[in-house]
């Protein structure tokens, strides 16, 4: 295959399509979040992931996978439960089994920003997918979103 190849350019164009997309769902949430509940974006994804822990054998998770669920870096991930957790949204202690381990928490107050927050995320993302499905390239995109079935 050359760099001319009908195939590469396709796929070219449906990962530019399919990044615009994202781009723009990922704006309208961070805007909306930050006006109306001084969130970004990816504080709420975290506060969201956390909030689903439970207590018991594999309720709570590991640093990694908290970082794999709100795709960023481990170091990144870190600093984001830092900042949340000075804002006294999050809480980290030590596991009983293993002192190495750390769980982290959503607060009270996490959770009740976060039950305020999740209609405006939602009608953020509602929103955005309403306007790119006006958009000839990102309506299939946004007919596939709307139809997958995925276990959170």
């Amino acid at each position: 295959m050359t760099a001319t190849d009908p195939a590469l350019t396709a796929l070219a164009q449906g990962w530019c399509a399919l990044s615009l997309l994202h781009g723009k769902i990922e704006s309208r949430i961070e805007q909306s979040l930050q006006a109306g509940h001084g969130l970004s974006a990816r504080e709420y994804s975290l506060l969201d992931v956390l909030s689903r822990q439970h207590s018991g054998p594999g309720g709570h998770l590991q640093m990694k996978q908290v970082a794999d669920a709100v795709v960023l870096s481990q170091s990144a991930t870190t600093r984001l439960v830092t900042r949340l957790e000075d804002r006294g949204l999050l809480t980290r202690y030590l596991c009983d089994t293993d002192r190495r381990g750390i769980y982290t928490d959503v607060t009270e107050a996490g959770l009740t920003l976060l039950a305020e927050a999740r209609p405006t995320n939602d009608s953020a993302l509602r929103a955005a997918l309403d306007e790119a499905s006006d958009n000839p390239e990102l309506a299939p995109l946004v007919r596939a979103v709307e139809e997958l079935k995925v276990a959170v």
